[in-house]
């Protein structure tokens, strides 16, 4: 048992590294870029993204951005100036198709992190990140390529990414890992 579990750990590992290896770095260097930049950020994502996409936002609070989650009753509104980070592996979400379209409208620039290029959230978003990882939209037949279950390589992929942009983002913001550790909450 044990070696079969070892070997898993090693599939799965294997597997994050390869979907990692093909992200645009390019890409991710204009998604930061946008977040520095942005007058203010709202993040969203469903399911077992939202989770990934929530970490990153308390990441960049601790980074000094002013970062809210779409959902919580203190999101402001979104405007010309602002970035709407939204996650959506498969790119047909109903919500949030709905909610980009509100982001568009209000003039916000919309970042999606996603695992088809060629989806509904793709052609609605001003800059997509394609993390070319298995979700619910192909975890079926012959399409299946992991190992893991649904779209858990897709969201293993975005902690991994959202850690890498904190870096990136901490040298273009200027702040030092002491900064951004007083910024942590104390209320736990």
């Amino acid at each position: 048992m044990t070696n079969a579990g070892t070997d898993l750990f090693g599939i799965a590992l294997n597997e994050l590294g390869n979907v990692l290896a093909r992200v645009d770095e390019s890409r991710i260097d204009s998604a930061c870029a946008m977040l520095a930049g942005a007058r203010k950020i709202a993040v969203y994502g469903c399911g077992r993204e939202a989770l990934q996409v929530k970490g990153f936002a308390m990441r960049l609070y601790h980074l000094g951005l002013p970062v809210s989650v779409v959902g919580d009753m203190t999101t402001p509104p979104l405007g010309s100036g602002d970035v709407f980070l939204v996650s959506s592996g498969p790119g047909e979400t109903s919500t949030v198709l709905t909610l980009m379209q509100i982001a568009r409208e209000a003039g916000a620039t919309i970042l999606l992190l996603t695992a088809q290029g060629e989806s509904s959230a793709a052609r609605l978003a001003d800059l997509s990140l394609l993390i070319p990882a298995q979700t619910m939209a192909n975890d079926q037949g012959s399409e299946k390529t992991s190992v893991l279950p649904m779209g858990s390589v897709f969201e293993g992929a975005l902690f991994v990414l959202f850690e890498v942009m904190v870096l990136k983002l901490r040298d273009l913001t200027g702040q030092s890992p002491e900064t951004m550790r007083a910024r942590h909450a104390n209320m736990e």
